[in-house]
């Protein structure tokens, strides 16, 4: 079965190690994850697979690391789509209050799923300004075209800019 971890500490070395030796203790493999740093706070997502004979071994080695400071939520994955096209695109324009939003809700009102969001902001080395980047793993229906989503995005505003980075 597919287990989903998801994963919230204060930073401080180990925490990856203690999380693994859990899953690996309970007789899960760890598949994939997304681990990162903010502000200080550690962060992740894990999908591991697990006999489901397992899951409540998983469930108390993961509550003991509670008193270690770690806040672990375990779900149950649900199948995954596979007839989703998967698009990798670039998003990027000059930085301001609510152009998550505007790039979120524009890939709302076409129905687009997120598969996979990364955002960052640096800075603008010829404007002095900052600049918004985001890297978007689409999932794409039969029906649903890749042109006109980037013809989308990109007239929310003259500055924003779409790159196609990968296709399945």
């Amino acid at each position: 079965m597919e287990i989903i971890l998801s994963i919230m500490a204060s930073d401080r070395p180990g925490i990856v190690e203690q999380v693994a030796s859990a899953v690996a203790d309970a007789g899960g493999s760890w598949q994939e994850s997304r681990l990162a740093t903010m502000a200080g706070r550690f962060a992740g997502i894990v999908r591991v697979n697990l006999d489901a004979g397992q899951l409540e071994t998983l469930r108390a080695s993961t509550q003991a690391l509670g008193s270690k400071g770690l806040s672990i939520q375990i779900e149950v994955g649900d199948s995954e789509d596979t007839t989703l096209h998967h698009h990798r695109i670039a998003v990027v324009g000059n930085d301001r209050t609510g152009i998550v939003a505007e790039v979120t809700r524009k890939l709302a009102a076409m129905n687009i799923n997120l598969v996979d969001v990364h955002t960052d902001v640096e800075p603008a080395s010829m404007s002095g300004g900052v600049l918004f980047r985001a890297e978007l793993e689409l999932g794409l229906t039969d029906e649903q075209s890749l042109d006109s989503v980037i013809q989308g995005l990109e007239d929310l505003s003259a500055d924003l800019m779409v790159d196609v980075l990968g296709s399945d």
